[in-house]
């Protein structure tokens, strides 16, 4: 028997629509630790990974270990029927093909049941090491997604350089070339607002806009974002949610004349 319920219903909403453009199906796991999921693009370039944990849910019942095959627009047509302040119970028996999901006002004057057929996907956990990136910033999430769209309309790419002087966004296309240049700021009233940066050597990777546009939208989930940056190792992008959890994306970086492709972790 499984049965999650969650205060803030709306964090899951904010989590599917930050994935479901990258990922069409994936298993969702559910164990004593939490909820959670791991999954990659068709492409192979992008490996998402987020986790729920079960002492941030108002009751959390996992008798035991499950995996729920689901996808995610389907998913995010049937979480758009609840509102943003419902709570949000995730229910599932045994052996079930199907998984329910209820949503119930906060004036607890309205319910919705509704049951969603789960799916056999066959999929391979990753296994992601703890490593120590050779250049880290922390900043504003919404800065950051500015700063992806700013860059789409001149180029395909994304180059990122993170040096002594700061973190400098790069692209050029057909029509010309663009530099965004971020330093480290951490003199402000909002620790949400600073710009921190940890570095032991400078790294300079290039990625797809079009990936990176599409994993800024879980800016939603979080006023700051952890970008970690290594020359032999994915790009790591974080972002917290609130005090229960994580959503991560790990990119391959482009290589001139190549396609990206995921390497083995």
């Amino acid at each position: 028997m499984l049965e999650l319920g969650l205060i803030q219903g709306s964090l899951l909403k904010k989590v599917i629509e930050s994935i479901k453009d990258l990922v069409t199906n994936a298993n969702f796991d559910c164990s004593a630790t939490g909820f959670s999921l791991q999954a990659m693009d068709s492409c192979l370039v992008a490996l998402v990974a987020f986790l729920l944990r079960a002492e941030g849910f108002e009751h959390f019942r996992c008798d035991r270990s499950i995996s729920m095959g689901m996808n995610l627009n389907n998913m995010s047509n049937l979480l758009k029927c609840s509102g943003n302040d419902d709570i949000i119970t995730i229910r599932a028996d045994d052996g079930s093909d199907t998984v329910t999901f209820m949503f119930e006002s906060p004036t607890q004057d309205e319910f919705s049941n509704i049951e969603m057929n789960l799916m056999d996907i066959d999929s391979e956990h990753l296994g992601i090491p703890d490593s120590e990136y050779h250049a880290i910033i922390t900043m504003p999430s919404a800065r950051f997604a500015r700063i992806c769209k700013d860059l789409s309309p001149i180029g395909d790419t994304v180059e990122i350089s993170m040096t002594k002087e700061g973190v400098k966004f790069s692209t050029k296309g057909d029509i010309g070339a663009v530099d965004k240049l971020c330093r480290q700021n951490t003199s402000v009233d909002k620790p949400e607002e600073a710009i921190i940066i940890e570095m032991t050597e400078p790294v300079t990777l290039r990625f797809g806009l079009r990936y990176m546009n599409s994993i800024t939208k879980a800016s939603t989930l979080s006023n700051t974002v952890t970008i970690s940056l290594h020359s032999q190792l994915p790009l790591a992008i974080e972002y917290k949610i609130a005090e229960m959890g994580y959503i991560r994306f790990y990119m391959a970086p482009r290589v001139e004349d190549d396609e990206e492709t995921m390497p083995r972790v």
